[in-house]
């Protein structure tokens, strides 16, 4: 859903984001920057898997389907 050309130039056109994209991920393919893309079904099971594993302290569970590093909202 181009988020990332959408934060990079947001008074793009939308309909001009697609152009942008190849661009991008060229940009960021040559300098090792991680470029990621998922569909809009793959975007909502990546948030809400996210939100479930942060969640799980408070369920009683514990957060070990995170990779290390990923920031949290709380300790």
């Amino acid at each position: 859903n181009y988020q990332i050309e959408h934060h990079l130039f947001p008074a793009l056109p939308r309909r001009r984001l697609g152009a942008a994209q190849p661009i991008i991920r060229g940009f960021c393919e040559e300098r090792g920057i991680a470029y990621h893309e998922t569909s809009m079904a793959g975007s909502y099971r990546e948030i809400l898997h996210y939100l479930h594993a942060i969640g799980a302290p408070l369920r009683g569970g514990q957060r070990t389907d995170l990779p290390p590093g990923t920031p949290l909202p709380f300790p």
